[in-house]
């Protein structure tokens, strides 16, 4: 049985855990302002919020419907738009929406408002860029988004007033939205918590092993029908799988960490202080809610974009069999029964990888960039932001005086895996940054790659960007390392 709040009702449901959020709120309980766009987490029409409990304080992230399973609601509290309606009259975000006239169709509008709600039930700070950045994953094909904007920056208002109130509580009290978000938080304190392995049983064959979802943003996209009634394993609650912390030099953090947790991580924060301009370059605010890391590398996308960001870094991942207890932080074969490997040599061909159709993943750590040390992660894509990757690539330089020490560069969309350069990173060591190096780096890599025309560009093109991305690497580090001192005039 899953149980949580939608709304302001309680749920208690029985149907096959592996059936889309989206699908139970418009067909099971008839509410027909979520809307059904893309069914890829592209469109934002189908945005609800996801309110839960941490540490005893209420936090709400906006999420894609079209590819939440069911599971994953349980223990939590779903918004759609009707949960945060007024009876008879306009919420203040709708009545910002409606006279800034940013409004036509109306298709996408309800996905607006309620991504604006959930800027009104965040803890970001109350001004027009972050109301604006929590529309990011909502598109509107008709009315033009200055209106929004503008709207946007009228919520953006309304929350100014809040001086450090809880979110919840400030919105209650000051009508912006219904009164019962201010009961919530001890509503879902009072619901059954846990059951983080909700398995939907099968009579199946033991040659197939369960399918592990984390936030699902690629599996459902491949076969949401498919996995309705499929025998699934959900971790992405699993708190032995969450989590992001510091082990002397190194950052550990398990698979089921989202992007979203890596930006709000003081770890990861302190060490890539550009980490926001890279996350920004990747998916939208929704789907950064819901992408787990671990999903990212099993996935095995060509172009999966922190793929390529930790295989700059040589990420290390360790192995379970399914069924077996968590390793509880080991990150060495030695005990447990853990199988390590680096994610360099995780992939080996197209979707094949070096893993165990019963092995899982139970932790990721890579050593944190220190002093000397410098990364930087590029991307182009047909839109600049929230699409997949034409190509990307990160480099990762540990540098000794004026010498590079180590290095490690990445690219995707340039072979049929996610690529490890290890020539041309093998090629960097010993070098000084010049002028000539990056022509000499960029003639290496493209020796190495294999890339393909299709829907993101010709093979010509994509061998022109990696060469791009290379020198923008240099560009965006040079100035760095030579500010530190390393390098001479």
């Amino acid at each position: 049985m899953i149980r949580f709040i939608l709304n302001e009702k309680d749920i208690a449901t029985s149907l096959p855990p592996g059936m889309l959020l989206l699908d139970f709120i418009r067909y099971h309980q008839h509410l027909a302002g979520t809307k059904i766009g893309c069914r890829e987490g592209d469109c934002g029409a189908c945005v609800v919020l996801v309110g839960e409990t941490r540490d005893g304080e209420l936090f709400y992230q906006s999420m894609t419907s079209c590819l939440v399973p069911l599971s994953n609601a349980q223990g939590k509290h779903i918004v759609t738009v009707e949960g945060i309606n007024f009876p008879g009259e306009l919420n203040p975000v709708q009545k910002a929406m409606a006279d800034e006239g940013a409004t036509q169709c109306g298709f996408c509008t309800p996905g607006f408002v309620v991504s604006l709600a959930g800027f009104c039930l965040s803890n970001n700070e109350a001004t027009r860029e972050n109301a604006i950045a929590a529309v990011d994953g909502n598109i509107c094909r008709c009315t033009g988004y200055k209106s929004i904007e503008r709207a946007a920056d009228k919520v953006a208002a309304l929350m100014k007033k809040r001086n450090g109130e809880e979110a919840a509580t400030f919105v209650a009290t000051h009508k912006i939205l219904p009164s019962y978000f201010s009961t919530i938080n001890n509503r879902l304190q009072n619901l059954m918590n846990g059951q983080f392995t909700i398995h939907h049983h099968h009579e199946r064959s033991k040659e197939a092993p369960l399918t592990i979802v984390g936030g699902g943003t690629d599996l459902y996209v491949q076969k949401h029908d498919e996995l309705t009634h499929a025998d699934i394993r959900f971790v992405f609650d699993n708190p032995a799988l969450r989590g992001v912390t510091r082990e002397g030099s190194k950052c550990i953090m398990g698979p089921s960490v989202t992007v979203t947790d890596l930006q709000e991580s003081r770890v990861v924060r302190e060490h890539f202080p550009a980490f926001d301009r890279y996350a920004k370059l990747i998916s939208s605010t929704p789907i950064r809610n819901m992408a787990t890391i671990g999903g990212n590398f099993i996935n095995a996308s060509p172009i999966g974009d922190f793929t390529i960001f930790f295989l700059a870094l040589d990420a290390q991942l360790s192995f379970l069999l399914q069924g077996s207890p968590p390793a509880g932080g080991q990150t060495s074969s030695e005990g447990g029964g853990l199988r390590t490997l680096s994610l360099r040599k995780l992939y080996k061909g197209y979707k094949v990888l070096d893993k165990l159709a019963d092995e899982v993943v139970d932790k990721i750590w890579f050593e944190l960039p220190a002093k000397n040390s410098y990364f930087n992660f590029e991307k182009v894509s047909k839109r600049t932001h929230l699409d997949i990757a034409s190509v990307n690539s990160a480099i990762h330089l540990k540098m000794k005086g004026d010498v590079i020490d180590e290095a490690g560069l990445a690219a995707g969309g340039v072979a049929p895996v996610p690529l490890y350069l290890s020539k041309t990173s093998q090629f960097l060591r010993g070098k000084m940054i010049t002028a000539d190096l990056v022509d000499d780096t960029i003639e290496s890599a493209l020796t190495e790659i294999s890339p393909i025309s299709d829907a993101r560009g010709s093979k010509e093109y994509k061998s022109l960007l990696l060469g791009q991305l290379i020198k923008a690497h240099f560009i965006f580090l040079f100035s760095k390392i030579r500010t530190d001192g390393l390098l001479s005039s």
